[in-house]
């Protein structure tokens, strides 16, 4: 494909995979884009990395949405299955409560209405019914709000807004995800299932707003996929169709400084010299973005303030068992759900009773574990950090881990761990800058929260915000989203 010549540059602070998809986006507008990366390898979160014969994806674990990945393709003129494939689930998660209720969901609607109503003896026709009220949700909002800039008038002055907004009463925004589903579901079982999808952008059910709960349509309305090459191929296979595009990556750099001058912006200044462009793209958490590389510039403090998201603990077990009950998704439900949020956001650890989340890829990629063996992700939500002694709570999260999945799978899983590795909150936020290790910047703990996200432009010009700290909000999508959002933003060179 070839290029328009240019000789306007661009700037991206960081490599997440916002900070990728915006340089691609940009390369392809007509800039002259390079990357600084802190870090000796591209990604952010989105890693992998080998230990004692396992593979293991180090963040993200869910993937959804996938044509957002494969656009990026196809706008430069590329096929992206040349890049790129993978395989759609025929099962979203399976779940279990510790009183020995397990519910495997299928990715067809019709049957997992059926298979739950029967699990939990209630009407089908309720579950079909949060279903299409989720898909209705995005229908009516999501596309919307999502993809567009939420500060620009051109957002607000359409015919899909107007359709929104005469569909507010269906569309959740007065109660609580929890309220929704409690509302519509009945079941407590059920109504915890539906609840979890809070945590795909770190908040609290029980105070989100309900709109959110247009998250359960990923998964159930559009599908659940895993890449063949782990998710570690999303990063590894844009990085390569952003060199092709003439991209430029500068690793083990760090940033200090956004240059401005008579506010705009000029570039970049880091230990080995200045970078001089005409725009800079922040793939970096908002907040250190101002704290540390703007600090002449008067920081939106209200938005700065907003409660952070929650973030994770990771265990990464090499298991030398495999288990047939178990899928590449696995959930093992807390008894109290309304206290383990309540701990997460008040900051109190270890949690008595946490949700355990088990991904598992070895399931469909055996290549990942050695044969017999399965390769464990295993995830609790978790405070941000603040001044928690991790160390110390490594091993009573263990334990408590333990103790719960021995209770439902009947085991002693400690004497089958091989190997392992952790990631901590501490460990986030030196790795990947996002401040307290939040995974998705700010929380959605209120029904405010999506219009008091920072913005992806500012009022310094050719300074632009990408990534799931800012709009629309944390997760492969919504970052590919934001980079969508900037390239439109920007103007043409």
């Amino acid at each position: 494909m070839n290029l328009p010549a240019t000789t306007k540059k661009a700037i991206i602070v960081g490599s997440g995979i916002a900070g990728i998809a915006s340089a691609i986006r940009l390369s392809l507008k007509g800039y002259q884009v390079t990357v600084i990366e802190a870090n000796t390898y591209p990604g952010g979160k989105l890693t992998a990395f080998e230990q004692d014969g396992y593979r293991f994806d180090a963040g993200p674990s869910l993937f959804t949405m996938p044509q957002y990945v494969d656009e990026l393709f196809e706008l430069a003129g590329k096929n992206p299955r040349d890049y790129f494939n993978y395989i759609r689930k025929s099962s979203t998660c399976t779940y279990f409560w510790d009183d020995g209720t397990r519910l495997e969901a299928s990715a067809d609607n019709k049957r997992f209405a059926q298979e739950a109503a029967e699990t939990f003896d209630i009407d089908e026709k309720i579950i079909e019914k949060r279903l299409h009220k989720s898909q209705l949700m995005y229908e009516l909002a999501g596309r919307t709000f999502l993809e567009k800039p939420l500060n620009q008038w051109s957002t607000w002055l359409t015919r899909d807004v107007a359709k929104s907004l005469f569909n507010l009463n269906r569309l959740s925004l007065f109660s609580t995800m929890h309220q929704d589903n409690k509302k519509l579901l009945q079941h407590p079982k059920m109504v915890q299932l539906f609840d979890r999808y809070a945590t795909y952008n770190g908040s609290d059910p029980y105070k989100a707003p309900g709109i959110l709960n247009i998250i359960p349509h990923l998964e159930h309305g559009i599908g659940t996929f895993l890449p063949v090459h782990g998710m570690h191929d999303i990063t590894t296979s844009l990085v390569q169709l952003a060199t092709e595009l003439g991209v430029e990556f500068i690793f083990g750099t760090r940033v200090e400084e956004i240059l401005i001058i008579k506010n705009k912006v000029k570039g970049v200044q880091t230990a080995s010299g200045n970078f001089f462009a005409d725009i800079v793209v922040s793939n970096m958490d908002v907040t250190p973005t101002y704290r540390r590389l703007l600090p002449a510039v008067k920081a939106p403090e209200r938005k700065l303030r907003q409660e952070r998201s929650s973030s994770a603990l990771i265990f990464y077990w090499g298991v030398t068992h495999s288990f047939h009950e178990l899928d590449l998704h696995n959930i093992f439900f807390s008894q109290d759900y309304k206290k383990e949020f309540a701990d997460i956001f008040e900051g109190r650890v270890p949690a008595d009773d946490p949700t355990v989340y088990v991904n598992i890829t070895s399931k469909d990629v055996p290549a990942d574990a050695p044969e017999g063996c399965e390769n464990w992700f295993v995830m609790v939500n978790v405070p941000q950090h603040k001044d928690q002694n991790w160390e110390e709570l490594i091993p009573q999260y263990r334990a408590v881990i333990f103790k719960k999945l021995n209770a439902v799978l009947k085991l002693n899983l400690e004497t089958l761990v091989e190997s392992e590795s952790t990631l901590t909150p501490l460990d986030i936020e030196v790795k990947t800058s996002s401040l307290g290790g939040s995974l998705y910047g700010t929380s959605s703990n209120s029904r405010y929260a999506a219009f008091l996200r920072h913005a992806n432009n500012s009022k310094i010009k050719g300074l632009y915000f990408t990534g799931g700290s800012v709009h629309p909000g944390g997760g492969i999508p919504l970052c590919m989203l934001s980079a969508k959002i900037v390239s439109e933003l920007c103007p043409t060179p």
